[in-house]
């Protein structure tokens, strides 16, 4: 009987230790975690609008993919996506929309999408271009050869984008 418990206690022991130190590095680490991802999403709103301020919603207007919206002092809105292209979550990417709700603007927070592939979405400029000046969700786009998933992967974030946009465009420029 003794042998039996013994090697149970002894796990169960080590599983205990190994989640307080998980815990314990979680919390040490999150604060850190959460400063540059603020950081790097002040970098992405500068790299798409210039220097501006903005504000941040609390709402994702009940769409699961957005994970932020920030609305400038000039009317201008950046929606912040994470969607699946080939990988899950693989596209995270900011989408600029301009006061008379045209898109104005792409910039990509992550990509972790198969090199040389995937990412020719970002590579390839004419892809993202095509992009610009769209108001309405359900365009037709051309495609990255290669890369289909990844292109059908931003396209769906440029039409969640416009139709949150257009389905919610007072409440979220009212703030």
């Amino acid at each position: 009987m003794k042998d039996k418990v013994k090697p149970t206690l002894v796990l169960t022991v080590i599983c205990v230790i190994a989640a307080l130190l998980l815990v314990l590095a979680y919390e040490a680490t999150a604060d850190s975690i959460s400063a540059q991802r603020e950081e790097k999403f002040s970098e992405s709103i500068e790299a798409l609008f210039g220097d501006c301020g903005y504000t941040l919603l609390d709402d994702n207007f009940g769409s699961d993919e957005i994970e932020s919206i920030a609305v400038t002092d000039d009317n201008k809105t950046a929606f912040q996506l994470c969607v699946d292209g080939y990988s899950k979550d693989g596209i995270e990417v900011l989408i600029g929309i301009d006061e008379s709700g045209e898109i104005c603007g792409i910039e990509f927070v992550s990509l972790g999408e198969t090199p040389g592939l995937g990412t020719k979405v970002r590579d390839e400029e004419s892809f993202c271009q095509q992009f610009i000046g769209a108001s309405e969700a359900g365009g037709e786009y051309d495609t990255v050869t290669g890369a289909t998933y990844s292109s059908k992967g931003m396209i769906h974030a440029i039409d969640t984008a416009l139709a949150v946009y257009n389905e919610n465009k007072e409440a979220i420029l009212n703030g």
